[in-house]
């Protein structure tokens, strides 16, 4: 059995090996997501600055109020949606997705959808 210290340092090798690929700039920047065992993070990030554009979690008051769990699928498409949201409001249309190592399921592709469904290009 793979014990979560691996598996978390399985995942940060994954995300290195893709963040030598993907890199946001200013007309398309990176959707970053991070995923914890009771909320999950969103971030639009322009890495020729380094600078975090717009962000949203689960921790955010608008989802607190309409989830009653942070780390479900519901959740996720709820901080995909706020992401793209603000990303909008920012002027931002087309990003670049990351993923973070995750596999591309679960709460990673609902916010993935839920990112989309609010407008977001990627």
């Amino acid at each position: 059995m793979i014990s979560k210290k691996d598996s978390n340092a399985a995942r940060i090798k994954r995300h290195y090996r893709v963040r030598k690929n993907i890199s946001g700039t200013p007309e398309r920047p990176r959707l970053n997501v991070f995923r914890s065992l009771s909320n999950i993070y969103a971030q639009v990030i322009d890495d020729t600055t380094g600078k975090t554009l717009v962000s949203a979690s689960s921790l955010d008051k608008e989802i607190k109020d309409k989830v009653a769990n942070g780390g479900n699928k519901e959740a996720a498409k709820e901080v995909g949606i706020l992401v793209a949201k603000r990303a909008l409001d920012a002027g931002i249309k087309a990003v670049v997705f990351d993923r973070g190592g995750y596999v591309y399921h679960g709460r990673v592709l609902n916010l993935a959808e839920g990112a989309r469904e609010g407008g977001l290009e990627f």
